[in-house]
C-alpha cells in the first residue's frame, strides 16, 4: 500500500480506513480524472454522510494493467464541481450520489434521479424527462409494467419516425434498500440479503461478500472450498449465458434454438442443485469457505450430464451462426463503438463485444483464479452479434474450467470458522459475475460491524451502454438490443 496522495491495494486486500488520508477537494478531483486519463477506470464512487452538511466522498478507480485498485476520498459540503463533463464514466454514480446524499454535483449536464429514493423522490418515474422537438419528433413510452414476466422497468425513446434518437432509461422501481440493511452486520441475514441481491447472480454477490469478510477477518478458505466456489459461479456464468442465446433467437423467431436453449438452461441449473440442494446456489458459498461437499459419485454425474451439455449446447447455438436470417438481424444491430465503450466503463460481456480484454478472473484475480487461468473471449463489433458470439465463447470457457476443477478437486476440508472482522479496517472487493464486474466496498467501526457498505452491479456501468447502442436504430430492434445486454433492474436498483 502506498500512502502519499493515493492509496493503492490490491483486490480483496484490507487496509486500515484511517490511512485512507482525505485529499483536499480540488486535488481528489484532480487526481480521480488524471487517474482515468492515465488508463484507469471507475469501479466505484459513493458518499456517505457524516454530518448534517458534510459528506465524506469516496472514489475507487480499477488500473487493470497492474492489477491495482487506487481509492481517494475527500470531504464536501452542500456542493462540489461535477467530474462527469470531464469523465463520462462517473454520469452515473454522481446521480446516485446527489440522490442519496443530497450532495449536488455543479455542472452534472443530466442530474435526475436513478432510483428515486432519495427524500425528496417520492414517486418513482417522476421528473423531467429529456425531450426532443420538431416536424415527425414523436415520443414513445415503454413501461414500467412490461409484457410477460419480467422486472418493472420505463423507457422513453426521442423518435424521429421509426429511428430513435435518444433513450432514456428510468429505473427505481425494485428499490429495497439492501445497502442500509447491510449496515450493522454481518449477522444472520446478511447473507440473504446478497444471495437476494440479484436473483440470477447469487454466486457472484455472494462470492465479493465473501471475500470482503475473509479478507476483514484474515479468514483463509481452504483449496477444495476454493475450487467448488468456482465451480458454482462458472455454472452460473454457463445457465445465464445459455438462456440469453435462447432468448435472443426467440427475439428473431428463431425457434429451434430457443427451445433447445430453455431447456439446456434448466440442465445447467439441475447440475448447480446437485451441488447444494438449490438451482441458484443460494446456500452453498458461505464466509470461509461452502456448506457443501461433493463425493465421487456426484462428481462423476456431474461430468456426465456436463458432456450432455456441451454437446447439445453446440448443436443448438452453432444453429444461430448457420442461419442468414439471425446473422442478417444480429450483425450491425445495437453497435456501441469501442470509444463509447471506453467514455462509459462498460464491463463485462458488454465491453468484451467491443474488443476490451476486461475480466476481473484475469486482472484482479482471487480464489480459484489466482491459480487458474480463464482465456478471454472478445469481439470487436460492439453489436449484437458480438455480444450473443462473446457468450458463446464464454460457455465454452466455463465448461471446460468446470470439467477441470472437478476432475483436479483438492482433498481437505471445506470451510474454516471466519474469525471476528477487524474494527477500523476496509476492503475492496471485485468478482466478476456472468454480466461483468462486481464491485463491494466495505468498512467496519470501532466494533467490527459494517459502517458502510457499497454494492456496485455490473448492470449499474452498462444500463446506459444500452442507450447508446439505440442511437439511430429502428425502435423496433429495442427488444433484441436489450437482451442483448440483458442487465438487472434488481441490481441496479438493490
Amino acid at each position: 500500500m502506498s500512502l502519499d496522495s493515493v492509496l493503492t491495494v490490491r483486490n480483496g486486500q484490507a487496509f486500515a480506513t484511517a490511512s485512507q488520508e482525505p485529499l483536499p477537494l480540488d486535488q481528489f478531483r484532480r487526481e480521480v480524472l488524471e487517474s482515468v486519463a492515465r488508463g484507469g477506470r471507475v469501479a466505484a464512487f459513493f458518499a456517505r454522510r457524516e454530518q448534517e452538511e458534510r459528506c465524506r466522498l469516496n472514489a475507487v478507480i480499477a488500473v487493470d494493467a497492474e492489477s491495482l485498485l487506487q481509492v481517494f476520498s475527500t470531504v464536501a459540503e452542500r456542493e462540489y464541481p461535477s467530474l462527469t463533463p470531464e469523465c463520462p464514466q462517473l454520469h452515473w454514480f454522481e446521480r446516485e450520489v446527489c440522490e442519496q446524499t443530497g450532495l449536488v454535483p455543479v455542472g452534472h449536464p443530466w442530474l435526475t434521479p436513478i432510483r428515486f429514493s432519495g427524500a425528496e423522490q417520492a414517486v418513482c418515474g417522476v421528473t423531467d424527462f429529456f425531450q426532443m422537438s420538431g416536424d415527425e419528433v414523436h415520443e414513445v413510452a415503454v413501461g414500467p409494467v412490461h409484457a410477460g414476466i419480467i422486472e418493472p422497468g420505463h423507457f422513453r425513446f426521442q423518435c424521429h419516425g421509426e429511428t430513435v434518437y435518444h433513450l432514456e432509461i428510468s429505473l427505481g422501481y425494485q428499490h429495497r434498500g439492501v445497502e442500509r440493511a447491510l449496515i450493522g452486520g454481518p449477522n444472520q441475514r446478511t447473507i440473504h440479503y446478497l444471495q437476494t441481491l440479484a436473483g440470477d447472480t447469487t454466486a457472484g454477490h455472494t462470492l465479493a461478500y465473501c471475500w470482503a469478510v475473509e479478507a476483514l477477518s484474515q479468514t483463509h478458505v481452504p483449496p477444495r472450498a476454493q475450487a467448488l466456489r468456482g465451480v458454482a459461479l462458472e455454472l452460473e456464468r454457463l445457465a445465464n449465458h445459455v438462456g440469453d442465446l435462447g432468448a435472443l433467437a426467440g427475439d428473431v423467431g428463431y425457434l429451434p434454438t430457443m427451445s433447445y436453449c430453455g431447456r439446456i438452461r434448466g440442465d445447467v441449473l439441475n447440475l448447480t442443485a446437485m451441488l447444494c440442494g438449490n438451482r441458484f446456489s443460494r446456500g452453498l458459498i458461505q464466509p470461509g469457505g461452502v456448506a457443501y461437499d461433493v463425493d465421487p459419485a456426484t462428481v462423476l454425474a456431474l461430468h456426465r450430464r456436463l458432456q450432455a451439455v456441451a454437446k447439445d449446447a453446440r448443436v443448438a447455438i452453432e444453429l444461430l451462426w448457420n442461419s442468414p436470417s439471425v446473422m442478417a438481424r444480429f450483425e450491425g444491430t445495437g453497435v456501441v463503438p469501442r470509444a463509447w465503450c471506453d467514455q462509459v466503463g462498460l464491463v463485462g460481456v458488454a465491453a468484451r463485444a467491443c474488443g476490451v480484454a476486461r475480466d476481473v478472473r484475469r486482472d484482479f484475480p482471487a480464489g480459484i483464479y489466482r491459480f487458474v487461468h480463464v482465456p478471454e473471449a472478445t469481439y470487436r463489433t460492439g453489436d449484437v452479434f458480438a455480444r450473443a458470439y462473446v457468450r458463446w465463447l464464454e460457455i465454452q470457457r466455463s465448461l471446460t474450467f468446470v470439467e477441470e476443477q472437478l476432475s483436479s478437486l483438492p482433498a481437505g476440508s471445506i470451510r474454516q470458522t471466519p474469525k471476528p472482522l477487524r474494527p477500523e479496517h476496509s476492503v475492496v472487493s471485485l468478482a466478476e459475475g456472468w454480466r461483468g464486474e462486481i464491485c463491494h466496498v466495505a468498512s467496519t467501526d470501532a466494533e467490527g460491524r459494517f459502517a458502510a457498505y457499497k454494492v456496485v452491479d455490473p448492470s449499474f456501468h452498462n444500463w446506459f451502454g444500452l442507450a447508446l447502442a439505440l442511437r439511430n436504430q429502428q425502435i423496433s430492434d429495442f427488444p433484441l438490443c436489450n437482451k442483448s445486454f440483458n442487465l438487472s433492474y434488481c441490481g441496479h436498483d438493490l
